[in-house]
């Protein structure tokens, strides 16, 4: 139950004044919060912070006002000159003047009465707004704000500026915001005291006024103080709802899963190669937590290529051993079949049985593969996330393996926990996440990172080439193809787009058959999965040695006798979505090259972020400096992929702040499990005005 002092916070938008349901559909498109599926909150309003402020003090006067400044005039009304009768496309302007110069202010669509009253002849007048100029005369179309010289209260010398949406002004945006503050209820403070007097914060609800009435532009910068409260706030109910999500899967306390090592063994054995340091170490980790009577929660990083299957495939063996079922879940049907096709053969040789579940095992195949679960014939399902839905059931399932993290929120780690009683999970991800970002995502997990690739891995070498140049790649890539290598070649698109003037796959696909001839394949998202089967393994089996795709290929596709990457319009793809690609060469013995192709000329961020990737091929620097050049939420993809899209901290100006809030989100937990003491009713408050409501259900008396 939401504790009653937050009600007015949780009214709707439409209990304000004038904020009818046409008003309240637009306050949906610029509130920060993701709200699919209820209506806006006069909560959600108040986090809508502004950007700027206009600043009326500033008064040049009539001629010394430059085009496109906003300014503040006193003036003396003239005349009136309303349109001819029956002219309505000619506007009604008033005619004014001060000691510099005269003034023509500009209306549309006016209603003469309305204006004379508001500016009569002969008085003194204050207006506030954009300054046009018109074949060297001054003019103010439709200005913000006009009030009598001698009552110039209705005029706001400083005023907030707020992202708005077609329609929506910002005098209505200010008015709906102001209402809101009024309803802010007095709230028992959170923040542990040190804190708050370290950091010179204000209380919640100060922040929030100083914010929406600014004094200057330091007021409604995420560097100002309040700004930094309210961050701090959202940090501290991200992590204490991690902390509780940790506490409650650890507490459905998992089993030992200890085996004699009989299966491990075989895998080893039947391994090519040997494990790489890091590989081995998180090998050791996982072992440790899964021998251990709680519940493992644990996230493999590793960069493109370093080897996370082989340390899954291990894990899932231990889980085997130890008499239990373990799953692999894959975010796409290509990369769910490729881990079933690379682990199969090992899973065989040590006396594993494996199957394969995605939405396409239809009819008597799936039947036979949901017995097998049930009855436990089947030890190791590998899948999409078809694993988790209604009608599958394990017989024991202990060990649970998701891979692509980045897709997965913490929401669908606690779907995922309700399957088996309480299995292990570990979480694998080739993004490699700033360390600030595991913070914020993934604060309930245990981290290990595969920092090396395996041995013999050639190095990438990085290439820019304008678009304008890509006559001469494609001689150089028939040389190459007559030499016996393989080229992916990436689009940004599926299909030419009419908005964007950009090279579609199908295009470019139908552009090389001329020069390349029926060696060239082509996949994309939009073909059905047999069709991207067969793609794939025309191009591993040499029937196609160029394969032109869209970013379906980006993770987890691999073919070790592919050596060339050709990524057109580099410039539109992020830095990480550009590694991933990148890491689908140099998985054999032969050296590799990615070249970037970009259209000429480059913006700024284009620029550093494709000169990061020719410096480096290190994963964990290239993730830093992507989110020093772009903030988290793009980071991460969407904003519904469960990633830490923050209503309103920032993580390039606030980070400092996240270890801390970890920190003391633990030891509040540590001190007060249930969160029943004084100041734990009052951290419920902060979880729910942040819609961490899920984690307030994980208390037991919540």
């Amino acid at each position: 139950m939401r504790p009653p002092l937050l009600d007015p916070l949780f009214a709707p938008v439409t209990s304000l004044e004038g904020v009818g349901p046409k008003i309240a559909e637009m306050l949906e498109r610029v509130v920060p919060a993701d709200i699919a599926g209820r209506e806006v909150r006069i909560a959600d309003l108040l986090f809508a912070l502004p950007y700027s402020i206009i600043d009326r003090r500033d008064r040049p006067g009539i001629a010394g006002s430059a085009e496109g400044q906003i300014v503040t005039l006193e003036v003396r009304v003239d005349r009136h000159q309303p349109p001819p009768r029956g002219k309505r496309n000619v506007p009604y302007r008033v005619f004014a003047h001060d000691d510099t110069g005269e003034i023509a202010l500009t209306f549309f669509h006016a209603k003469g009465p309305w204006l004379e009253k508001q500016m009569p002849v002969g008085e003194h007048i204050v207006v506030s707004g954009r300054m046009e100029w018109f074949n060297g005369r001054p003019s103010m179309v439709h200005p913000d704000h006009i009030a009598l010289a001698d009552s110039p209260d209705g005029l706001p010398e400083i005023e907030p500026v707020y992202p708005l949406t077609a329609g929506l002004s910002g005098k209505v945006m200010r008015r709906a915001i102001q209402q809101s503050l009024a309803r802010l209820p007095e709230l028992p403070e959170w923040l542990d005291a040190n804190i708050v007097r370290q950091r010179t914060f204000p209380t919640f609800a100060a922040a929030l006024r100083l914010i929406h009435n600014p004094d200057g532009p330091l007021d409604v910068s995420p560097e100002s103080v309040a700004w930094r409260r309210l961050a701090y706030d959202e940090f501290l109910a991200g992590q204490l709802s991690l902390a509780l999500v940790r506490a409650r899967t650890r507490r459905l306390s998992g089993r030992p899963l200890a085996g004699d090592g009989a299966i491990v063994k075989k895998v080893r054995a039947a391994l090519p190669y040997s494990l790489t340091r890091s590989q081995e170490q998180a090998t050791q980790e996982i072992f440790a937590d899964l021998a251990r009577p709680d519940r493992m929660v644990r996230l493999l990083q590793g960069d493109v290529g370093s080897g996370k299957t082989v340390v899954g495939l291990l894990a899932m063996a231990r889980a085997v051993e130890a008499g239990g079922q373990a799953a692999l879940m894959a975010p796409t049907e290509i990369l769910a079949r490729q881990h079933f096709a690379t682990i199969a053969p090992v899973a065989d040789k040590a006396g594993m049985s494996l199957a394969i579940l995605t939405g396409r095992e239809k009819g008597r195949e799936r039947a036979a593969i949901l017995e097998g679960l049930r009855s436990g014939t089947i030890d190791i399902v590998v899948g999409t996330h078809a694993l988790f839905q209604e009608g599958v059931e394990f017989k024991d399932l202990v060990l649970s393996i998701v891979d692509e993290q980045h897709r997965f929120g913490v929401h669908q780690r606690l779907a995922m926990t309700a399957k088996g009683n309480a299995p292990d999970m570990l979480v694998m991800t080739a993004t490699p996440i700033p360390r600030t970002l595991v913070l914020t995502a993934f604060g309930d997990m245990d981290v290990s990172r595969l920092t090396e690739k395996p041995a013999g891995r050639q190095p990438i070498q990085t290439v820019t080439l304008p678009l304008e140049r890509i006559g001469e790649l494609v001689e150089r890539m028939a040389a190459a193809l007559a030499d016996g290598q393989k080229i992916y070649w990436i689009c940004p698109l599926v299909e030419e787009s009419e908005e964007i003037k950009l090279m579609s796959a199908e295009d470019r696909y139908a552009a090389l058959q001329p020069a390349l001839g029926d060696r060239v394949g082509l996949v994309h998202g939009r073909m059905s999965g047999r069709d991207k089967d067969e793609a794939m393994r025309a191009f591993k089996s040499g029937e196609t040695r160029v394969l032109v795709g869209t970013t379906v290929i980006e993770v987890g596709v691999d073919v070790p006798d592919a050596t060339i990457m050709v990524i057109e319009h580099a410039e539109r793809f992020g830095l990480a979505q550009l590694h991933q690609l990148r890491g689908r060469v140099g998985r054999g013995d032969k050296a590799s090259t990615c070249v970037l192709l970009y259209k000429a000329p480059l913006g700024e961020v284009a620029k550093a972020r494709l000169a990061i990737l020719r410096e480096t091929e290190d994963g964990f620097r290239i993730a830093e400096e992507d989110l020093k050049l772009r903030g988290e939420g793009e980071l991460m993809g969407t904003k519904q992929s469960g990633a830490p899209g923050f209503l309103v901290a920032r993580i390039e100006h606030h980070v400092d702040m996240l270890e801390t809030a970890r920190d003391d989100a633990r030891l509040i937990l540590a001190r007060d499990p249930e969160l029943q003491s004084e100041r734990g009713e009052a951290l419920r408050l902060l979880l729910y005005l942040f819609g961490r409501d899920d984690a307030v259900r994980l208390l037991r008396a919540g």
